[in-house]
């Protein structure tokens, strides 16, 4: 790895006064800062605390596409890394920096890692993450799978469809809430019965905001009332009077696409794919081998 002159010339003299430091970001944009180094640190816009505790084993560097990987540890605490956080998800996927800085000059740095956290884990009052570099994308599975159901996520740049149009979002305070997992709302009309069904249902407020669910069951229950049930609970309290947004359920299928959201240009999948009756037929002197069962 080469390092800028100044910090090459650093480590060539005599003495020198270095340390690391790591910038975490999380999903909701937040930024926090550590740093091994007695004193906190500033640059970038980050200050750069010590008081969590926070250092890193070696890092493994390599030429090539091998993924460069370290892991880090410290001490949970109420200003840093808490662990309502964690089991929370916050850190999930966070992407971390770190640099080797002279801390009597912060200008002379040079950036050693950049990747996001891996598997984290807690215990004992304290957390171990497994840092992993950018080359690690390199290794998923990459391309299309020729499926009748469509491969894209309802909003995202495949399937364009613009969730803020009326009538397929809703924001409300919810009402009666049970384990983080059921809730319900006493007066929300306007939508079909399962309209929610496999949407998304976000926190806005409370001690959970930010946070991510996905709808299993959408019930009316009455006149204007309706429940609302997710696959998993949410990792964090919620309580009446938060505030939350629902957005419409879709189920991939392209009559949904087509009649439900009117976005049958932008489907992504393949629904006049044959089945698999199709492709066990073989050739007969009468009849139509037309797509249909084998069995009529």
């Amino acid at each position: 790895m080469g390092y800028p002159d100044e910090l090459t010339a650093h480590l060539a003299s005599a003495t020198t006064t270095l340390c690391r430091t790591w910038a975490v970001t999380r999903a909701d944009g937040r930024t926090l800062g550590f740093t091994d180094h007695d004193r906190p640190l500033r640059f970038d816009g980050i200050v750069f605390d010590p008081d969590s505790g926070m250092t890193a084993k070696a890092l493994s560097q390599a030429t090539g596409l091998a993924v460069d990987n370290t892991e880090a540890y410290g001490a949970l605490s109420s200003a840093a890394i808490t662990e309502a956080d964690i089991l929370a998800g916050r850190y999930d996927g966070a992407e971390v920096r770190a640099w080797l800085v002279n801390w009597a000059d912060v200008t002379v740095r040079a950036l050693l890692f950049r990747g996001h956290l891996g598997e984290l884990t807690r215990a004992e009052g304290a957390f171990s993450a497994e840092l992993r570099g950018l080359t690690e994308a390199l290794g998923r599975a990459q391309g299309r799978i020729y499926h009748p159901r469509c491969s894209a996520v309802l909003g995202d740049g495949q399937c364009r469809f613009n969730l803020a149009q009326a009538g397929y979002a809703s924001e409300c305070a919810v009402e009666q809430v049970d384990d983080a997992r059921v809730f319900r709302f006493a007066d929300m009309p306007g939508f079909d019965d399962r309209w929610f069904e496999k949407g998304r249902l976000t926190v806005l407020s409370g001690a959970a905001i930010g946070l991510v669910g996905v709808v299993k069951n959408d019930r009316l229950q009455g006149v204007g009332a309706r429940e609302i049930e997710l696959w998993q609970a949410i990792a964090a309290h919620v309580a009446p009077g938060d505030m939350l947004r629902l957005e419409a359920g879709c189920d991939r299928r392209a009559d949904s696409c087509r009649l439900k959201f009117n976005n049958f240009n932008n489907f992504r999948g393949f629904p006049h794919i044959p089945g698999d009756d199709w492709l066990m037929s073989y050739p007969v002197q009468s009849g139509t081998n037309d797509g249909g069962s084998l069995f009529r």
